[in-house]
């Protein structure tokens, strides 16, 4: 008897390119984004919907400021310290955005050297940029008890429009929770890489494959997209 014969194998046809490439993975019957693992496609989405969020509390912000009769309170006056006897507007602000934007910085060092795998370089700039969320939140804790001192509420602040109070302490706040997080998950994902969690396959959560480090870039995208929202906050909130 002869042998059954084989069925050709089915060539696998590459992926267009574009719009094209994205209609075919959805159309398909097998996982969408078949390069992209889960827990980066899950990140973009909820990152995606964030700003849905950040941007209502934004468009929130403008259309309150522009409809209200009475005069909006002088970010340069209300945000101003005195130092030395000099009268700084923004000079708090400044360095909280300057020390939100170094943290980036030192956050895709640290992504570079996890896909290098560097485990003791990637888990120092991790925790260089938790120190870094973790003075802008020290700073943040600073202004909010200087302007409750001075006498700002949700309800109302000595300088004019009430709806001033409401809109910086919900933006400002908001932000602040998702800079407090991501300083958390910075610390719990350094520890992990200083301990080789992702050389030896540790279970756990957040531990993936032995060898990725694609969860630094995960917490990465988190922490960039912060640092992009308060580029927002702080030009039309303290800038306008």
């Amino acid at each position: 008897m002869s042998a059954p014969m084989k069925k050709p194998a089915t060539e696998t046809l590459p992926r267009p390119a574009g719009l094209a490439g994205l209609a075919s993975d959805w159309a398909s019957d097998q996982r969408t984004f078949k390069d992209v693992s889960w827990g980066k496609a899950m990140m973009w989405i909820f990152l995606l919907s964030d700003t849905f969020v950040f941007g209502c509390f934004l468009l929130a912000y403008m259309s309150a400021r522009m409809s209200t009769s009475v005069p909006w309170p002088n970010p340069s006056e209300v945000f101003a310290l005195e130092i030395g006897g000099t009268h700084m507007p923004l000079i708090l602000i400044a360095i909280m955005t300057f020390v939100l934007i170094s943290s980036s910085g030192t956050m895709a060092m640290a992504v570079n050297y996890g896909y290098r795998r560097d485990r003791r370089k990637t888990a120092a700039l991790m925790l260089l940029t938790a120190l870094f969320g973790a003075a802008f939140v020290g700073m943040q804790a600073f202004e909010w008890s200087k302007l409750i001192a001075e006498g700002v509420r949700p309800w109302g602040n000595p300088w004019g429009a009430a709806q001033f109070g409401s809109t910086f302490f919900m933006i400002t706040g908001f932000h602040g929770t998702h800079v407090t997080f991501g300083v958390i998950f910075l610390l719990i994902v350094a520890r992990k890489v200083w301990r080789g969690d992702f050389e030896t396959e540790r279970r756990g959560f957040f531990t993936s494959r032995k060898g990725r480090y694609e969860i630094v870039e995960i917490t990465g995208l988190y922490w960039h997209f912060v640092d992009l929202v308060w580029v927002f906050i702080f030009a039309f909130f303290y800038l306008w």
